[in-house]
């Protein structure tokens, strides 16, 4: 695959020669006249969703870890561990891939991406160093080490990624942007439904509240290559065949991890709901790049995690984020009126 250089004189950014790959760009952020129009409100969702993880309160979380039960406690630190690993490897991925796209609008999505998936790392480091006792804080950041399931996982997702690195091939570059899809829209969600659990059962709110903000990124995150994926399989060699043996096997893992970490021993939290969840996931986010379902079974139409989605709260008008325990609305998002670049 192409790398960008620093600069090309010899680039031509008008509008009509512009392309999200292999494309003639200068590697200049000339924004003031953009071929995808979509990017720019996604850029601009993505900035306003900006917030600061110490300031969200997790006092109460400090007396509410200690009374989790051993099961909830273990699940509590190794998906915690398992977060850690998923927004670190893309802080190092996304790069790479962004290396070669040639549309700066674009471009500039993925940056602020990869800005995002950095702060998310800072966020898990305030959790564990706010409400983890210091004598299990190093089990938590090496729970990956220890744990052969989860260091297995870790290895995999990132050889994906390392497959491209290694030997830059536009087929490489397509699996690792469909392994990017498959992290941003399929891994995460187990995990963050724990911790909604959590809160519907008045425990750990404000970890849930961090997981609210961090879910928000991670959905622009998701429509990001949702946005990009269709185009890419009109570009790079790839089948479908190879598109569901990559889904397949992610519903697979991600099953087995969570049926490892989680299981049938937190309240609210079952091997079949999670199973159910998880290809219920999967036939979302193919269905939304353009795809048939994987799993064509009537149950996995639907998710048996609706009932969290009101501590989510991901769908709410201008992603406003709701305390549901003191009714009152934490929103870092900032009014605006502006409908392009030129309004900057």
């Amino acid at each position: 695959m192409p790398i960008n250089p620093v600069f090309n004189p010899q680039g031509n950014d008008a509008t009509g020669n512009r392309k999200i790959w292999f494309g003639e760009t200068t590697n200049l952020m000339q924004l003031n006249d953009v071929r995808y129009g979509w990017a720019v409100g996604l850029y601009r969702q993505m900035r306003e969703n900006f917030w600061i993880p110490e300031k969200i309160d997790v006092t109460q979380d400090v007396t509410d870890y200690a009374n989790l039960t051993t099961g909830e406690r273990r699940a509590f630190d190794g998906i915690l561990s398992y977060l850690t690993f998923l927004d670190s490897v893309q802080t190092c991925n996304v790069p790479h891939i962004k290396n070669s796209v040639t549309a700066p609008e674009i471009s500039l999505c993925m940056a602020e991406q990869i800005s995002q998936e950095a702060m998310h790392n800072q966020s898990y480091q305030y959790i564990i160093e706010t409400i983890v006792p210091s004598d299990r804080r190093s089990q938590v950041y090496e729970f990956w080490r220890s744990d052969r399931v989860l260091k297995q996982r870790c290895q995999f997702i990132a050889g994906l990624y390392q497959k491209y690195v290694d030997d830059p091939t536009p087929e490489n570059y397509f699996v690792s942007l469909m392994a990017d899809y498959l992290l941003e829209g399929l891994y995460f969600y187990n995990g963050f439904n724990f911790f909604y659990n959590l809160s519907s059962r008045m425990l750990m709110a404000g970890s849930a509240d961090i997981f609210r903000m961090i879910n928000r990124d991670e959905l622009s995150h998701v429509r990001l290559y949702q946005k990009l994926l269709p185009e890419a399989m009109e570009i790079f060699p790839h089948s479908q065949e190879q598109i569901y043996e990559m889904f397949a096997t992610a519903v697979e893992h991600e099953s087995q991890w969570a049926e490892h970490i989680v299981g049938d021993s937190i309240l609210g939290i079952t091997t079949s709901s999670t199973e159910q969840y998880t290809k219920y996931l999967a036939n979302q986010r193919l269905k939304a790049i353009g795809l048939e379902p994987l799993f064509p079974d009537m149950k996995y139409k639907k998710s048996p995690y609706a009932h969290l989605e009101r501590f989510s709260d991901t769908k709410k008008e201008a992603n406003t984020k709701a305390n549901f325990f003191e009714s009152s609305v934490t929103s870092y998002v900032m009014s605006s009126s502006l409908e392009g670049w030129d309004d900057f």
